[in-house]
């Protein structure tokens, strides 16, 4: 059992990457490793995934057991063929070499992620009962101390303006980080509140659950 607080929570924004590189196959294991000829990953690097397998698609994951021709994805268990169809998962990895750090922000906020269910009752009976289906869109919001000098506001503009799809990065006090990734918008116009910090709002629409590392 812990309790942490997130003060010292350092969040930032992908704003260089490397080559993509073709994924030839993934192998249903635990975790998943991936062919790739000549990929030239290391062991720590992070790279966002396209996949025939749609539940790998936009994740953004660590590399590990780098070899010449393969790769591991570090914490993900794709041995499940009914969720990972045996070769199907070709796709290709695009390695991220560079972040912005956002400084300055007042509130890190998540919206969706919540699961939804059908609903149903037989003839017979007289009381519903509820089956999972999906869970909701998830967003990440942020809202930040205006300022439009700062890098992270200029990377943020960029990315919005661009629509480009982004990988974000929590990176928590203890070592451990969260990476996500989805569309990026940003409203540059602050609020006003008399005697109140002037903030402008950020939002990452994911389009993939996260990945999270403990260490």
């Amino acid at each position: 059992m812990a309790a942490r607080l997130p003060d010292g929570a350092i969040v930032s924004l992908a704003t260089a990457f490397g080559a993509q590189k073709a994924i030839s196959a993934i192998t249903n294991a635990s975790p998943g490793v991936a062919a790739s000829a000549a990929h030239g990953f290391a062991n720590g690097d992070l790279v966002a995934l396209t996949s025939g397998w749609s539940r790998l698609t936009n994740k953004v994951v660590r590399v590990v057991n780098a070899a010449a021709g393969t790769f591991g994805l570090d914490g993900i268990d794709t041995s499940n063929v009914a969720l990972y169809p045996a070769g199907s998962g070709a796709g290709s990895a695009l390695p991220i070499t560079g972040w912005t750090q956002i400084t300055q922000i007042m509130d890190f906020g998540t919206n969706g992620g919540d699961q939804q269910f059908a609903s149903y009752s037989f003839l017979e009976q007289d009381f519903e009962t509820q089956m999972p289906t999906v869970t909701s869109a998830m967003s990440i919001n942020l809202a930040i101390a205006d300022d439009p000098a700062l890098p992270g506001y200029q990377a943020l503009k960029v990315a919005a303006e661009s629509r480009a799809i982004r990988a974000l990065r929590l990176q928590l006090p203890d070592g451990s980080f969260i990476l996500y990734q989805g569309y990026v918008s940003f409203n540059e116009t602050p609020t006003l509140g008399k005697g109140q910090v002037m903030q402008v709002k950020a939002n990452l629409s994911l389009l993939a659950r996260p990945v999270r590392y403990i260490a």
